[in-house]
């Protein structure tokens, strides 16, 4: 069974306690487009731990997204999204949030508020600054 197949079967990475497939899985898949910032930057999340490059690059402003390679070849285990704040109007909105993950054994964090923009309907991650601890 393949990974996606299992994440498929089980809890959806983004904490919304849904299984995947009715949850991120419809974003991350195409069939459905993510309605509001949250729920895309939820699926972005799903993305990450599933490693999907095509999806992080499909939803992220082309004026500010990277050449480089968006995921890492090192391991990552995720460990949970903490989404602490979305405000969203008209075709802008925030959501910060704090990631948790692994790697290599060592615990980081991730707290990010990010931007983003809706564009032709669709929403787009821009980018995100961090503040300080």
């Amino acid at each position: 069974m393949s990974r996606q197949e299992q994440k498929n079967l089980s809890l959806c990475p983004c904490g919304s306690a849904k299984k995947y497939e009715q949850c991120c899985g419809v974003y991350i898949s195409g069939a459905a487009v993510a309605p509001t910032a949250e729920a895309l930057m939820r699926s972005r999340y799903s993305a990450y731990t599933l490693n999907d490059e095509a999806y992080l690059r499909a939803t992220w402003d082309e004026r500010t997204c990277p050449s480089e390679p968006i995921t890492h070849d090192e391991p990552t285990n995720w460990l949970g999204l903490d989404v602490r704040k979305h405000q969203q109007g008209g075709d802008q909105a925030i959501v910060e949030f704090v990631a948790r993950y692994k790697i290599a054994g060592k615990a980081h964090r991730l707290h990010e508020v990010s931007r983003f923009v809706k564009y032709d309907g669709k929403w787009l991650y821009v980018d995100g600054s961090f503040p300080q601890k």
